[in-house]
């Protein structure tokens, strides 16, 4: 059902005009930066111009084709992130339409753990990767609990915040029924159950686990398993061969153990999102700076990288230059998207 649009472009339906703000967003939000972008439209970096808050808006137009389908999504979308209460998971702070195009406004964070992976060309150190997983196995759980499936857990969906926190994002693909079965996720990182969904059925939220499993060796390996692979083929091997493994032995048997349990190729000897929370490899002592730690060095090395990849990169810097001058120049150009953007089916 489209929006039958009053002059601010709310929907006539109350139910669905108390999803939205009435103001119109280009006069609350200033300095606008594009940080990336996606089939669905852009991410851009912004300022509340009343608040002085920084946010990150997620912009998603329903016009010229499939306008309905696009509807449809944001709305489920709204729905969705407006249920979120959970430190592990993006914190949502509601939604404007202004000419058909639905701006969503989220918490900002620096960027996604697939950044860190591109910033410093090399994987994460394991400590590192057992603090992402742990902050997004916390997020996990919460959506599980609540018979949510987020569908679509990859390193780049995995974000991190100025003082380290991890938070589940992009809930595109996410299901707000437990059991689900349609076809939906990236699939280098999708599970079995989801392939075979297609003919024979229903998954539950362990198809997240496997996700997270798949992103843990990205993390350690700096891409998923089958990467070299087209699309259509990986997801065939993925339905008929055996789990993939972490490949180095330099691995600590935790690590090792934590990924193999993930990837438990059905789905019922896979453990739950609490299950996971009680292995060694998360539960493990590490400092609390872990992440901080990680998130300066990163910025040291975007300040080091060279003008291409820096302009990509730059926005890992935003909040910073915006609360308080850092001997950086405030630069004005729009920073680049992400290049190379996984494919979304659904």
């Amino acid at each position: 059902m489209m929006p039958s649009s009053t002059r601010k472009g709310v929907p006539k339906d109350p139910e669905l005009a108390e999803l939205f703000f009435k103001d119109d967003p280009e006069e609350v939000f200033c300095d606008l930066h594009e940080i990336g972008h996606g089939s669905f439209g852009a991410v851009y970096f912004a300022r509340n111009s009343y608040s002085n808050e920084v946010v990150a808006i997620k912009k998603m137009s329903y016009h010229g084709k499939q306008t309905t389908e696009k509807w449809q999504d944001i709305i489920k979308e709204v729905k969705f992130l407006g249920q979120l209460r959970h430190p592990n998971t993006i914190e949502y702070k509601g939604c404007y339409l202004k000419d058909n195009t639905a701006w969503l406004v989220m918490e900002y964070c620096l960027g996604s753990a697939s950044d860190l992976l591109e910033v410093h060309k090399k994987p994460l150190q394991e400590v590192e990767i057992a603090a992402i997983t742990h902050g997004a196995l916390l997020g996990l759980a919460y959506l599980h609990s609540h018979n949510m499936i987020h569908r679509d857990v990859k390193a780049g969906n995995i974000l991190l915040t100025e003082l380290g926190q991890v938070k589940l994002a992009d809930f595109g693909s996410a299901s707000i029924a437990s059991p689900a079965n349609s076809f939906v996720g990236t699939p280098y990182w999708m599970a079995p159950e989801v392939i075979l969904a297609m003919d024979e059925g229903q998954y539950e939220g362990k198809v997240d686990i496997w996700s997270l499993g798949i992103t843990c060796i990205e993390l350690a390996e700096r891409k998923p398993p089958l990467f070299n692979m087209n699309a259509m083929s990986a997801l065939y091997h993925i339905a008929q061969n055996d789990s993939p493994t972490l490949q180095s032995n330099e691995w600590s048997d935790p690590f090792r153990s934590f990924v193999d349990y993930c990837l438990q190729k059905f789905p019922q000897d896979r453990p739950s999102s609490g299950e996971l929370l009680r292995h060694d490899f998360v539960r493990r002592e590490r400092s609390p700076r872990i992440l901080m730690d990680l998130i300066q060095r990163t910025k040291d090395a975007v300040r080091e990288l060279d003008n291409l990849q820096y302009r990509k990169m730059k926005k890992i810097l935003y909040q910073e230059k915006h609360n308080g001058p850092m001997g950086e120049s405030q630069e004005d150009e729009e920073v680049g998207g992400r290049g190379f953007k996984e494919i979304t089916w659904k």
